[in-house]
């Protein structure tokens, strides 16, 4: 007769995850666990026992063999499924109340000595509803092992988990430029310990500043640069829309043309989706940055321009999932702007290694975009963020609708119509065909600078829909307040 206090687990997936999940619980006794069945949606699987455990049924029979076999706890070992499978698998759990965990996802298993401590809870990864970017780390390796890379931007989300990745690859040095030194001080103590044989180099500046750009690029020689230091929340630079433009314009522009002056051999911009067809200064401040790759690009055949763009950065500090976290923390109520708004997702590594790849296959002027699936509403994002929490929706925690922000839309777009794209030799990896850049286009910059400084927000959005034909701006005034806070 079975243990009564035991903690009774079933694990949805018979593949190797749930063999390896089975096997380490059942190595540890001091947890006090018993495996009851697999769940698993292979017929010829259904009926058959695994090291003496029963494959009970699929995953239709799920609720009923929760309720039959008085189950504790939900064991998720699908670490190739897409998100969907395991957003169904979790709604199931909680409408029969019961707890759920995961294992960790292929690439974890593979690298690492899987063990009962990597079993984990649930986390917004877990739901971004397809599978992950496969992503060459050879080509990567090859390509960045012995050279100087420059990060600007370092000590942010994206720009410091670039830092870790490109350590990992055996740099000869890493130059981290970026204005904020308390984050520029946090990643130089991390990778300093992590890496004690690496030469790092930690440089407080800013990119609008060009004499300290070009000191810094005449000073270490980098090979390739990754350009990730920008202003990107959209009510902010709706707001000061000239801040908009002096980093992500022309601090762009100041690192381009000292790249080509020094000799760097690669150069990557971190782009966005809101630069398509965009209605905030912010996204059109970003397609002129990548107007800039292009022109330069154009100009010369010595230092190799490319943009990388990708959608919403699941985890990044200022994205909606922190925000979300930090008011289910405080009780609520999570502010929503509308319940419609749609956004593609991506993982701050997955991101991180797109724009890696970027390097390897790019020759000059690409705007590479990843295929990141289906767009995720931001409310269903909310919902299960709450439910993962441990609260229940509309109950415990409420969620109100404050409205769309000036510059915002309710779906970004992963192309413009007036663009197309090609395929790369790389799975999801795609290159948009963007129009080619006006011949005036040095002259409107010159022409957009002389306005930023003359504090004329009219003049400064016409020039901006001058030089962006596709942007089309949604500036309507509204007041901001704590409920309306709330980032994308």
């Amino acid at each position: 007769m079975a243990n009564k206090s035991q903690k009774r687990i079933l694990i949805v997936g018979a593949g190797e995850a749930g063999i390896m999940a089975l096997d380490e619980i059942q190595h540890h006794s001091e947890l006090n666990s018993e495996i009851i069945g697999f769940i698993d949606d292979d017929p010829e699987k259904l009926g058959k026992y695994l090291k003496n455990v029963k494959v009970l049924g699929n995953r239709e029979k799920l609720p009923e063999i929760i309720y039959e076999n008085d189950i504790h706890e939900v064991l998720i070992a699908m670490p190739s499924a897409e998100g969907g499978v395991i957003r169904s698998t979790i709604n199931v759990c909680q409408n029969c109340k019961t707890d759920f965990k995961i294992v960790p996802c292929l690439w974890e298993i593979i690298n690492g000595n899987f063990n009962i401590n990597q079993i984990r809870q649930v986390n917004e990864n877990d739901l971004l509803g397809r599978e992950t970017a496969e992503i060459d780390k050879k080509d990567i390796i090859d390509i960045i092992k012995g050279k100087k890379v420059m990060v600007t931007g370092g000590g942010g989300s994206i720009g410091s988990e670039l830092c870790r990745q490109v350590a990992r690859n055996k740099p000869e040095s890493i130059i981290i430029f970026s204005r904020g030194e308390n984050s520029l001080y946090n990643i130089g103590v991390e990778l300093n310990h992590y890496f004690p044989e690496l030469s790092i180099d930690l440089v407080v500046g800013n990119v609008e500043d060009s004499n300290k750009v070009e000191h810094c690029i005449r000073k270490n020689k980098p090979d390739i640069i990754f350009h990730a230091a920008a202003h990107k929340h959209v009510p902010f630079m709706e707001k000061d829309p000239d801040e908009a433009i002096k980093t992500n314009v022309f601090g762009t522009k100041n690192l381009a043309e000292s790249a080509i002056k020094w000799g760097v051999e690669k150069f990557v911009l971190i782009s966005t989706d809101k630069a398509i067809n965009p209605t905030s200064v912010m996204g059109a401040s970003k397609r002129i940055a990548e107007m800039i790759i292009q022109h330069f690009s154009d100009m010369q055949n010595q230092t190799k321009f490319m943009a990388v763009r990708f959608g919403n950065v699941i985890g990044s500090r200022g994205s909606v999932v922190p925000f979300f976290k930090k008011q289910i923390e405080y009780g609520g109520p999570v502010t929503v702007t509308h319940p419609d708004v749609l956004r593609y997702f991506m993982t701050i590594p997955e991101a991180v290694q797109l724009i890696q790849q970027a390097v390897t296959i790019g020759n000059g002027g690409e705007v590479f975009v990843l295929d990141m699936g289906d767009p995720i509403r931001i409310v269903d994002l909310a919902r299960n963020l709450i439910v993962l929490s441990g609260f229940i929706p509309e109950q415990d925690i409420k969620i109100i609708f404050t409205g769309l922000r000036p510059g915002e839309k309710l779906f970004e777009e992963p192309l413009s119509k007036r663009e197309d794209v090609s395929a790369t030799k790389k799975d999801k990896i795609y290159i948009s065909n963007l129009m080619k850049v006006n011949d005036n286009f040095t002259k409107d910059l010159d022409e957009l600078q002389q306005i930023i400084y003359i504090d004329d927000t009219d003049s400064l959005i016409r020039k901006l829909m001058e030089i962006v034909p596709t942007y089309k701006p949604n500036r309507e005034a509204k007041k901001i307040n704590k409920l309306w806070m709330c980032f994308d």
